[in-house]
């Protein structure tokens, strides 16, 4: 199974903010318990790597990938670590390029036409919608893709329990992303049973609406 099938069968990808590399495998458990094995682990901490790394070497089954990924040297840095996929927040055309180069599938950031269409000029047909809820939830997404029937998103940005379900429900929308399964405190803290109830609470709703690949 490659990386957009996997996400089209889990609906929802939890978005990581780790600085503690011993916790990053009993979250990563956590996540699978709970319904979820997948995570984002973003790079915006100095361990983001090493979390990465450790989660690729302990739990195996978990599909994993790199966020907040900004240029090329972070890209071979999320590869290195055993990375399956790279996430950044805009389309960045050396991040998108480096990528391709390694064979490593990337889902840039759009919010625009013209995002979207550059992306499509790189032959990339699953883009991150970000900012979601700060550029207009589900009617701005509605409006802003309606011309680009090939292309397919992941909303991610102010997704909750209370919004998922509406986005699930989009034809073009693949899946979510979202950091409120195991938000940065709950992981410091070692919260992980608090963790993977959340993440059976969004398995839960992503059951309900099963995605098709593009």
């Amino acid at each position: 199974m490659d990386v957009v099938q996997a996400l089209a069968r889990l609906r929802v990808v939890p978005v990581i903010v780790i600085d503690q590399p011993d916790r990053a495998v009993p979250l990563a458990r956590a996540l699978a318990d709970g319904g979820l094995p997948v995570a984002e682990i973003t790079f915006r901490t100095g361990n983001a790597a090493e979390a990465l790394r450790l989660i690729a070497a302990e739990c195996p089954d978990v599909l994993l990938g790199a966020g907040t990924v900004l240029d090329p040297d972070q890209a071979a840095w999320a590869r290195a670590a055993g990375a399956s996929f790279v996430v950044a927040p805009g389309f960045n055309p050396r991040v998108v390029d480096y990528c391709t180069v390694h064979g490593i599938p990337v889902i840039p950031g759009v919010c625009t036409p013209t995002e979207i269409e550059a992306a499509r000029e790189r032959g990339l047909h699953l883009l991150k919608f970000f900012p979601a809820e700060a550029m207009g939830g589900q009617a701005y997404l509605k409006a802003v893709s309606a011309p680009y029937r090939d292309v397919q998103f992941i909303p991610t940005g102010g997704i909750t329990t209370a919004n998922l379900e509406g986005y699930l429900s989009m034809k073009n929308v693949l899946a979510c992303g979202g950091s409120w399964m195991a938000p940065p405190e709950w992981i410091r803290d070692g919260q992980f049973d608090r963790i993977r109830d959340e993440a059976a609470k969004a398995a839960a709703i992503a059951r309900a609406h099963v995605a098709i690949s593009g």
